[in-house]
């Protein structure tokens, strides 16, 4: 069983930021050494375009916020490319002397609501700011996945075996309401990825629409996934997974205990996007809460 304990909302938009006048979604954790973690987050502009930027804060007190970007450490694609009308951070790995930062890249309605798509950037700077690996999408449409929701990368690194779980388009039911499972893919450099279209979560029935922003932990020879879902009637709600593979999960969600939507405030409506750390023998989980992150970042804790 997995007990969680809410600790509160740690971060809110900063309107006075350009990049962060709203919004805070789907925060990103990267230690920079001791209890100290940079939290990436993607805000918006009064355009509602996503930016990237990024706050810090000491793990033993993280409601004290250190230190908050004056400006992107990532923006907006060039015109015409998948990402260029927002940026969202994902995943982020350390390799070598470099930071890999897997992000989506958004493209408002066309024919359908929005085209999502991953990209990569390369930070040199210890994460200060971030250039793209290339302008062309990190995961191209193929004819097993040809839905523009190819999205929301989780990767692990053991040496130069990478793994990718990303967020996979399966169709569209209307213009509006998209339909995305989980996936699974393979890298030996973190670049270039091997991937068939292998679904690692599927829906559990047809009411279920979509699992999202997937986070995964290899502990105890076991993957250990946190992920978002919902349903055409409900918001999203958090979930858990294990898979002794890597592509082939099974739900565990009822051993979540402490992580529902509360009785009133800022997360009261739905609960979603998490991002799972280790530090000192407590399990963390950033997340966000109603409307998709408009109103700031939560702070769960799990001793473990």
């Amino acid at each position: 069983m997995q007990n969680w304990k809410k600790i509160g909302r740690i971060y809110i938009p900063n309107e006075d930021l350009f990049w962060n006048h709203t919004h805070s979604m789907v925060p990103t954790a990267f230690c920079l050494g001791e209890a100290h973690y940079r939290i990436y987050i993607s805000g918006r502009d009064m355009d509602n375009r996503s930016l990237i930027g990024y706050f810090d804060i000491d793990i033993t007190d993280p409601k004290k916020v250190l230190k908050v970007s004056k400006k992107p450490v990532l923006g907006l694609g060039k015109l015409g490319c998948f990402d260029d009308n927002g940026v969202t951070p994902s995943s982020i790995v350390k390799n070598e002397n470099k930071i890999y930062l897997y992000y989506i890249g958004w493209k408002p309605r066309s024919t359908t609501r929005m085209s999502i798509i991953a990209g990569l950037a390369v930070s040199q700077d210890k994460g200060c700011t971030f250039k793209r690996q290339s302008n062309a999408p990190l995961l191209p449409l193929t004819d097993q996945e040809p839905f523009s929701i190819l999205t929301a990368p989780w990767v692990i690194r053991n040496k130069d075996n990478w793994q990718m779980w990303y967020v996979s388009g399966e169709g569209w039911i209307n213009p509006d309401l998209p339909l995305y499972n989980i996936k699974y893919a393979t890298s030996k450099d973190g670049i270039k990825w091997e991937r068939d279209g292998l679904i690692a979560l599927d829906f559990v029935s047809e009411d279920e629409v979509a699992l999202a922003r997937p986070c995964v932990l290899y502990e105890d020879d076991i993957y250990k996934m946190w992920f978002s879902f919902k349903t055409k009637f409900e918001t999203y709600r958090m979930g858990y997974a294990e898979s002794l593979t890597g592509y082939d999960f099974k739900r565990k969600t009822d051993q979540l205990k402490g992580l529902e939507p509360s009785s009133t405030g800022w997360d009261s409506e739905m609960i979603e996007y998490p991002c799972v750390f280790t530090h000192e023998n407590i399990r963390y989980m950033l997340y966000n809460g109603n409307n998709y992150g408009s109103n700031g970042v939560g702070l769960a804790i799990q001793e473990i």
